[in-house]
């Protein structure tokens, strides 16, 4: 297996990605669009989600495919992230047809960034704005780190981020991933150098400093985000896609192997206060392939993309957190 050519999910063909924020606020939404509708189905590990439209992709629900899928800061104000994605839709004369209507199904995922010092006090909730903007800007290159759904991220001792991966697997098909960090845990060793998903890296995607050379790692739960926000606030979204023809049931196995990832990019993950959640979605394009290699792609993608949403991460006025680029310069 290889990176694709971009090292981002849009390296599946027919795949966009829009981005909106609001540095002010310090959060923001990101969209996952295709050319046609896509089966997906979702897989939640962490203890606290906030979630839209999850249930119908379950494997045994009768709707085939959605239209998009929508990660958002926010809380559970960021969940109308993808009403502003379902306008945008509707607009463009997409979604599920029942008689004369047309219905976009929009399924999306929220994380916890209220308490991260950007300015909250609005009038109207913002989100359904900023899903209609990442909507109208949905293009195959998008930016990576303190952007989208990770403008406001944090991650135990630095700040978190956007982040996506991607590989090419030997039959062709390809495997991308799509993150916003905002976990309990750490994503680097203590010492805030080393990255815990190194020993996955490819062409130094996020530094190239190899694995901490320490033993005895993940002993201590030092946090900086507990000390400057005096409580967690947290959980890790992500999006899986492939071209590799798969069935619902079989895109919410790829979900459930891909939540590997997150444990071996952040220390802890899954705790009962993360709220994390990944979607598995397949344009069908290619012949089905090899579901347990696509599976192991998605949880390594998975953990670069968490790796590389902090790796990119930039500062931004009033921070409570550091990013990892200024204090490894």
């Amino acid at each position: 297996m290889i990176a694709g050519p971009k090292n981002l999910i849009t390296d599946v063909p027919g795949l966009r990605v829009g981005n909106a924020q609001d540095d002010t606020l310090k959060s923001g939404t990101t969209v996952v669009l295709a050319d046609k509708p896509f089966t997906a189905s979702v897989h939640v590990m962490g203890g606290a989600p906030g979630a839209r439209e999850t249930d119908l992709l379950a494997p045994d629900k009768s709707v085939a495919a959605v239209d998009a899928l929508v990660l958002s800061g926010g809380s559970a104000y960021g969940l109308d992230a993808c009403s502003g994605v379902v306008d945008g839709l509707r607009a463009a004369g997409r979604g599920f047809q029942v008689g004369g209507a047309t219905i976009p199904l929009v399924p999306g995922a929220i994380l916890f960034d209220l308490l991260n010092g950007g300015d909250k006090d609005w009038t109207d909730n913002p989100y359904r704005a900023l899903g209609r903007q990442a909507f109208n800007t949905a293009t195959e290159t998008f930016s990576l780190g303190t952007a989208g759904a990770g403008t406001g991220a944090m991650s135990s001792m630095l700040k978190g981020g956007l982040g996506s991966a991607s590989l090419v697997l030997p039959d062709g098909s390809t495997v991308g991933a799509l993150v916003a960090a905002n976990p309990v845990g750490a994503v680097t060793t203590p010492g805030d150098k080393y990255f815990y998903a190194a020993p996955f890296e490819l062409n130094a995607e996020f530094g190239g400093f190899g694995p901490d050379p320490a033993s005895g790692l993940g002993l201590s739960l030092e946090s900086r985000k507990v000390v400057a926000m005096s409580q967690r606030a947290n959980t890790t979204i992500a999006i899986i896609a492939t071209d590799a023809n798969l069935t619902k049931a079989e895109c919410q196995r790829v979900a459930v192997a891909a939540h590997d990832g997150i444990g071996r990019a952040t220390v802890p993950a899954h705790t009962p206060m993360d709220g994390d959640l990944v979607f598995a979605l397949t344009t069908g394009d290619k012949p089905a392939g090899d579901l347990s290699l696509i599976g192991h792609a998605a949880s390594l993608c998975l953990a670069r993309a968490i790796a590389r949403a902090i790796y990119e991460a930039t500062p931004h006025p009033d921070d409570l957190l550091p990013c990892w680029r200024t204090l490894n310069a």
